[in-house]
């Protein structure tokens, strides 16, 4: 578990997995020969043989009046057409409660977009019914995400995830479709950042002139930092992907901005730093 303080605002991160290597179907480019001589990456985000490190987790933000869960990992009992991911049983809920945080104690859940490793948990299996996890809080989707995935709904890619995982959240009637500018709280809001799914956003947390980003996944691993032109083949937009990635970088660099990001590995943030040979890197000093 890592917590990071912005301003008032806590934030918690909640690991469901963290693995190094697999990763060359999500990033193609990044084989071990391209990612060695990135040293930065060593030892957090990269093994000694190249290896990427990744991580699938959930933040929660507590504002001190709002606790914000975002983004729900896979979840439990779930059949996806990724091996490692199918009917997962792991301990989520009970971490969750450990760091302080019961389901039931969760007001709003934001999904940044709705790809599998996003709303996992946003149901749980009750006598063969998947129902809400998070029975006193209102759902929260862009609802140009939502838009896109109602229609276009792709059981082939993932498995039923949008049937299981987020369905039944939109017949229980606990689903707010917002802007994608939308502001949750007076410490939390919005940003468009589409390319990887067509409505996706980042979450900006600005408390006491300290901010924060999660990023979501308009950047999946540190590596892109550095290679910007690396895009995921769950891209929807690669171009746009790249477009969005390269603005943030550009305009975050040498900021006071913590970066949060949704699947870096521990130590999971960092600040954007400039390199001299070109792109940029995370530096996780002194957090």
């Amino acid at each position: 578990m890592n917590q990071w303080k912005i301003g008032d605002v806590l934030v918690t991160r909640i690991v469901e997995m963290e693995v190094a290597g697999g990763t060359k179907f999500i990033l193609p480019e990044a084989t071990r020969e391209a990612c060695l001589p990135i040293g930065w990456m060593q030892p957090n985000f990269m093994d000694s043989e190249g290896n990427l490190i990744m991580s699938i987790h959930a933040l929660i933000i507590d504002t001190g009046e709002k606790r914000i869960i975002v983004d729900t990992c896979v979840g439990n009992d779930k059949k996806r057409n990724i091996p490692s991911w199918s009917n997962l049983q792991t301990n989520f809920l009970k971490d969750l409660k450990e760091a302080g945080y019961p389901k039931e104690s969760i007001d709003l859940v934001m999904c940044t977009h709705l790809h599998v490793d996003h709303v996992g948990w946003n149901t749980m299996l009750v006598n063969n019914e998947w129902i809400p996890t998070f029975s006193n809080a209102r759902y929260l989707i862009a609802e140009k995400e939502w838009r896109y995935w109602d229609a276009n709904e792709d059981e082939d890619l993932y498995g039923p995830v949008i049937a299981d995982s987020v369905r039944p959240i939109v017949d229980a009637e606990m689903v707010d479709f917002v802007d994608d500018h939308f502001r949750l709280c007076k410490e939390v809001s919005l940003i468009p950042t589409p390319g990887h799914t067509p409505g996706h956003v980042s979450v900006l947390i600005t408390s006491k002139k300290k901010k924060a980003l999660i990023t979501g996944d308009f950047i999946h691993h540190p590596v892109q930092m550095t290679k910007t032109d690396w895009c995921s083949s769950a891209d929807y937009d690669q171009a746009q992907g790249q477009i969005t990635r390269e603005t943030l970088l550009e305009k975050y660099v040498d900021r006071d901005i913590l970066i949060i990001g949704t699947h870096f590995a521990t130590p999971t943030a960092g600040y954007i730093k400039r390199l001299e040979e070109g792109g940029y890197w995370l530096d996780v000093r002194n957090l």
